[in-house]
């Protein structure tokens, strides 16, 4: 291929692809200039890899797909780099997150003749500005206002509510905005059972996470996207790259560990210019470390803040917005970060 392009998911490369398919056939139907066919290639696990493998070796412009197999397609030979021109990481700072990052420098290994590189990223923790510093030579840096802030289109409401009753909650929730709304969950048991508690009541819904195969993911995305499904269930496999474009509604069910996780969920709504509206259940268990975060985050973007917030104690060192260099959050330093703990704990 021209071009390699390296995603976090196989629904994000699945998007990209049809995406890129439709550009493809815009260049054909141009009138003016005879172009060439455009061969674009996916190459995702859960399909089967013999056919990728013939796609690829039959001669192709552009390959968009996933680490590992992308990994496995290098590693068989069969994914030659000698000719790739433009080399794309998307969504580079889950990329380059601990279970992919090794995935991500075998690949990189592969491309021995110069190529451009781009990467993509809604944040820049400390990782991206490393991996960048290592593996580029004298990139460029574009900014498009704070990494890791809010949209100011999305109105942020808040709302303290108990665990046991967070479910019979959504039903008056759902009904603030018209459909399509998208609710996120931490774990997959609670996309479960608000699937079969909205289905009871209902609501035109479908779920996905990590444990559906590979066919029920793709269909729960066609149904909502087409508007066939009114509300889509969600764990954070949705959170990063994933564009719906009049989603006008996201639910946090549960509110997420990290801040810079709670900015992609809601970043789902208020896309091309328009305006959307996030509502976040907190309960009497939630980190108060992440509580902070999100309290910055509220101050930041001019939304208000709830009293139960407000009123969580905090270290005059963090009263001031400085930004935390490794995951963006706002009420914490960096010899706090939760997430840089959690990442050291994990190696």
């Amino acid at each position: 291929p021209f071009i390699v392009v390296i995603v976090p998911s196989r629904e994000l490369a699945i998007q990209l692809h049809e995406t890129v398919n439709d550009f493809i056939k815009y260049f054909m139907k141009s009138k003016d200039k005879i172009y060439p066919v455009i061969k674009n290639v996916l190459c995702i696990g859960g399909d089967e890899i013999k056919y990728q493998i013939e796609d690829i070796v039959s001669g192709c412009h552009i390959v968009i797909g996933t680490p590992g197999r992308l990994t496995d397609l290098a590693e068989k030979k069969k994914l030659k780099t000698d000719n790739c021109q433009l080399l794309i990481l998307d969504e580079a700072d889950r990329l380059i997150d601990i279970g992919f990052d090794e995935d991500v420098k075998k690949i990189l290994e592969k491309f021995k003749s110069p190529r451009q590189t781009c990467i993509f990223s809604s944040t820049m923790p400390k990782k991206i500005q490393e991996f960048t510093k290592k593996k580029l030579w004298k990139p460029i840096v574009i900014n498009l206002g704070r990494s890791g802030s809010a949209n100011n289109k999305i109105i942020q409401e808040i709302e303290f509510i108990r665990d046991e009753s967070k479910i019979s909650n959504l039903l008056p929730t759902l009904q603030k905005t018209p459909p399509p709304v998208l609710i996120f969950c931490e774990n997959k048991s609670n996309v479960d059972e608000i699937h079969e508690y909205l289905l009871l009541k209902g609501v035109d819904v479908c779920s996905i996470h990590g444990d559906k195969d590979q066919y029920s993911r793709i269909k729960a995305i066609r149904e909502f996207s087409s508007g066939l499904k009114d509300v889509l269930i969600s764990t954070d496999i949705l959170s990063k790259g994933i564009h719906f474009p009049n989603v006008e509604h996201v639910i946090n069910y549960d509110m997420p560990k990290e801040i810079e996780n709670y900015v992609l969920r809601i970043g789902r709504t208020g896309r091309l210019g328009k305006f959307g509206l996030a509502t976040t259940f907190i309960s009497r268990n939630q980190d108060e470390a992440i509580l902070l975060d999100l309290k910055h985050l509220l101050i930041e973007c001019k939304q208000q803040v709830p009293g139960f917030i407000n009123s969580i104690p905090e270290n005059e060192s963090n009263s001031t917005l400085i930004e935390c260099p490794f995951c963006g959050g706002l009420g914490h330093q960096l010899n706090q970060c939760h997430k840089l703990e959690n990442q050291r704990l994990k190696m």
